[in-house]
């Protein structure tokens, strides 16, 4: 299967959705599955992963029954407050939903950049292995030493590191430092990462290409290969930059260079085994 790992959906109302803020208006309405699987089929994906935009736990009913109805969703990554007492029966009622396989919990909005450090947090995270659930990372560029610190409390835990930690892209010669932290992460094996959410990462008045982001593309392959990096496309969120096949395009350009199998990993097969999908 060809899988785009990262999307969201949504029935938009400025109360439930206080992020889309201004200069954001795109993204000011309601996108569902009729919407992305035109665009899916057009780009020759053949399955999705539908990751929550709220930090609410009506967000894993109303993906899951997305994905119960939809055979082009695969998989769901979900919310849970993994702070709460409660957590191991959220996580349990979670894990009961249509193709639940992973949650996440938006880091990068945290006051806190050691929120990720948390005893009670930990506690949480330390639950989801016996459950079979993956845990997507949500941070920017700084939280990355945080995050390490995080994925060495739990070894036998799988993570995904969502949009390549967020590096600020001001051009064409990626941050040293985000370099650095991200082959430091990558040594954790079970550590995988998602090749998305670049593009609204570019500087305003900032034109983004191929070419731009390429030098990005090429740390990450470096530091985790392509049995560790998925495709995702961050629709509709992307769409703040790039229309969906733009971003395919471009992707599919980094990778030409990469043997059958690798492309296979890339496009597909990481995805598959690190959430254990299902066809």
């Amino acid at each position: 299967m060809k899988i785009d790992s990262h999307h969201h959906f949504w029935n938009y109302s400025a109360e439930a959705y206080g992020w889309i803020g201004e200069g954001m208006d795109v993204l000011k309405r309601s996108f569902g599955p009729d919407d992305l699987k035109p665009l899916i089929d057009s780009a020759g994906i053949d399955g999705v992963i539908s990751v929550q935009a709220r930090t609410e736990l009506k967000e894993n009913p109303f993906l899951c029954d997305y994905a119960k109805k939809n055979d082009i969703i695969k998989g769901v990554v979900g919310w849970v407050d993994l702070t709460k007492e409660n957590a191991g029966t959220e996580i349990a009622r979670f894990t009961e939903m249509p193709k639940a396989v992973g949650l996440r919990e938006v880091l990068q909005g945290k006051d806190d950049d050691a929120y990720c450090l948390r005893k009670d947090f930990n506690r949480g995270i330390s639950m989801l292995h016996d459950f079979g659930l993956v845990y997507d990372i949500l941070i920017f560029h700084r939280h990355i030493p945080n995050a390490i610190k995080m994925v060495d409390q739990h070894p036998i835990q799988l993570f995904v590191l969502d949009h390549v930690a967020k590096p600020s892209v001001v051009s064409a010669v990626p941050d040293p430092v985000w370099a650095k932290n991200m082959a430091e992460l990558a040594k954790r094996e079970n550590v995988f990462c998602k090749v998305s959410g670049m593009v609204t990462e570019v500087a305003k008045g900032l034109d983004w290409n191929a070419d731009l982001l390429r030098p990005y593309f090429d740390v990450v392959l470096e530091a985790f290969g392509p049995d560790r990096l998925m495709f995702g496309s961050d629709w509709p969120v992307c769409l703040l930059q790039s229309e969906y096949q733009k971003w395919v395009t471009c992707v599919e350009e980094w990778t030409a260079d990469l043997s059958e199998d690798e492309k296979a990993d890339f496009w597909g097969g990481t995805a598959v085994r690190a959430y254990g999908l299902k066809g």
